[in-house]
C-alpha cells in the first residue's frame, strides 16, 4: 500500500501536524493522546492510499476495466455523447470517502483532448450534480480508431480534481493517471452499439484497474438503469 502523489500536499501536511501535535503529548506524558492523533493520520492517509498489485479481471483487451473505485449508479445508454461523437453506453461510478480515489485508464489509448468544466459542488450521490457539477472530461481513442471518454465528477467534499493528462499522451490499460480527492463520480463512456455490452449492474462494487465494466467487440443491448432516489 503506497499513498499517491497526487495528494502529497495534504497527506504531508496531516503527517506534520499530527506529529506536532504529539510531541508535547509524549513530554507530558498523555501517551492516550497519541491513539487519536493516530486515528487522524489514518483517517487523512487513508483517502490517498494506492493499493499495489491491482490486475484487470480479465487479459482480453476488449474488457475495459473500471477507471475507478465505487459502486455503480447508471448503466445507460444515449443517443449521442461528445465522448464518441455518437450514440454511448454510459457507466457511472459513486466514490464515497471510504473508497480509494485514484483513476485508471479503462484500456490503451491515446489522449485526444481534455475538456474542463467549471460547475457547482452538489452532493455526488444526487442525479443532478452529474450535469452541473464541476467536471473533467478526458477524451480517448484506441488504436482501432475507437472513441471512448473517462469523466471526473466533483462532488460536496470534492473540489478538487487532479488530470495530469494532456493532449496526445498515451496511457495502458489500467495504468494510474488522476484522482478525485474525496468523494466523486467517474463515468466511463463507450461507443454504442459498436458491440457493447455492459458487464455490471446498478448497484454492484467496482474496483478501479480490475473489475470489467464493458466488453467491446461484443452485441448487446443493455437497458438504461438508474439508482433509485433517496
Amino acid at each position: 500500500m503506497l499513498l499517491t502523489p497526487y495528494g502529497a500536499r495534504e497527506w504531508i501536511t496531516g503527517t506534520v501536524v499530527c506529529a506536532v501535535l504529539a510531541v508535547p503529548v509524549v513530554l507530558i506524558g498523555w501517551w492516550w493522546l497519541l491513539i487519536p492523533i493516530g486515528l487522524i493520520w489514518i483517517m487523512v492517509a487513508g483517502f490517498f492510499r494506492d493499493p499495489l498489485g491491482r490486475r484487470p479481471a480479465s487479459d482480453d483487451e476488449r474488457d475495459w476495466i473500471s477507471p475507478a473505485d465505487g459502486r455503480i449508479t447508471v448503466v445507460e445508454v444515449l443517443d449521442h455523447h461528445e465522448a464518441t461523437d455518437g450514440p454511448a453506453l454510459l457507466v457511472r461510478i459513486f466514490l464515497s470517502v471510504l473508497d480509494v480515489h485514484i483513476n485508471r485508464a479503462p484500456c490503451n489509448a491515446s489522449v485526444r483532448e481534455i475538456r474542463y468544466r467549471p460547475g457547482k459542488w452538489l452532493d455526488a450521490r444526487s442525479e443532478e450534480s452529474a450535469k452541473v457539477n464541476e467536471s473533467n472530461l478526458v477524451l480517448l481513442e484506441t488504436e482501432h480508431g475507437l472513441k471512448l471518454g473517462v469523466r471526473q465528477v466533483s462532488g460536496a467534499i470534492a473540489r478538487r480534481i487532479v488530470c495530469p493528462l494532456k493532449s496526445g499522451d498515451t496511457v495502458k490499460r489500467g495504468e494510474r493517471w488522476g484522482m478525485i480527492k474525496f468523494g466523486s463520480t467517474t463515468e466511463l463512456i463507450v461507443p454504442f452499439p459498436e458491440d457493447a455490452e455492459a458487464r455490471v449492474k446498478v448497484g454492484d462494487k467496482v474496483r478501479g484497474g480490475v473489475t470489467i465494466l464493458a466488453r467491446i467487440g461484443q452485441a448487446a443491448s443493455p437497458k438504461p438503469q438508474s439508482a433509485p432516489s433517496s
